[in-house]
């Protein structure tokens, strides 16, 4: 069986953050697995859009830190890494729980304001 990798929490690095949640597809992603506020299958997940894509954009976000990956048997399961994420950089998630996306402004402000707590 093939591990997937994740990054320890204090691994975990904002610019690799902001990349995983610049796309849109990723940023809906997290989005409902926020909103569902639990373990979701990929299978239900990615159904509206082509396999190999979905794979990479669980991919990226998954080695940048922001969710995390079980494998059980053939299925795969994910999940955001709240708890580690707020710990690291306070507000984050907040800003991506919001209707719109977060402007280059409110994010900046969020991580500055973490990296000063």
């Amino acid at each position: 069986m093939r591990v997937l990798l994740h990054p320890a929490e204090d691994e975990i690095r904002l610019e690799n953050l902001f990349h995983a949640l610049s796309d849109p597809a990723r940023l809906e992603v997290v989005r409902t697995l926020i909103a569902l506020g639990s373990e979701q299958s990929c299978n239900s997940l990615g159904e509206a859009m082509a396999k190999s894509t979905f794979s990479h954009h669980l991919k990226v976000l998954r080695e940048s830190g922001v969710t995390r990956t079980r494998v059980s048997g053939t299925h795969r399961y994910v999940t955001v890494r709240s708890d580690e994420l707020n710990r690291r950089f306070p507000g984050l998630l907040d800003l991506v729980e919001r209707s719109g996306p977060p402007t280059l402004t409110e994010a900046a402000a969020a991580a500055l304001s973490a990296a000063r707590a």
